[in-house]
């Protein structure tokens, strides 16, 4: 998937959300292995309470690498 395209899809319903999967897509996918990219594809995916809740720790990920994207973010922003 084109860089374009995943940034378009990483765009989600609250300016938090957007910042949040916006910043990781800038800075470390290019980074990232292919899988990890996958994964990151596939996080989009998900609807965005899950997502919310996920990051902002109330829940885990049902998977382990979208657990491990999860934790980066949270990482990154100290959550």
């Amino acid at each position: 998937m084109t860089l374009s395209r995943l940034r378009w899809r990483a765009r989600r319903g609250t300016r938090e959300l957007d910042a949040l999967l916006g910043g990781w897509l800038d800075e470390r996918y290019e980074a990232a292995d292919s899988a990890t990219r996958q994964a990151f594809d596939e996080l989009l995916d998900t609807q965005d309470p899950d997502l919310w809740d996920w990051i902002m720790g109330h829940a885990k990920s049902p998977r382990a690498d979208w657990q491990a994207i999860i934790d980066d973010i949270r990482a990154r922003h100290r959550l």
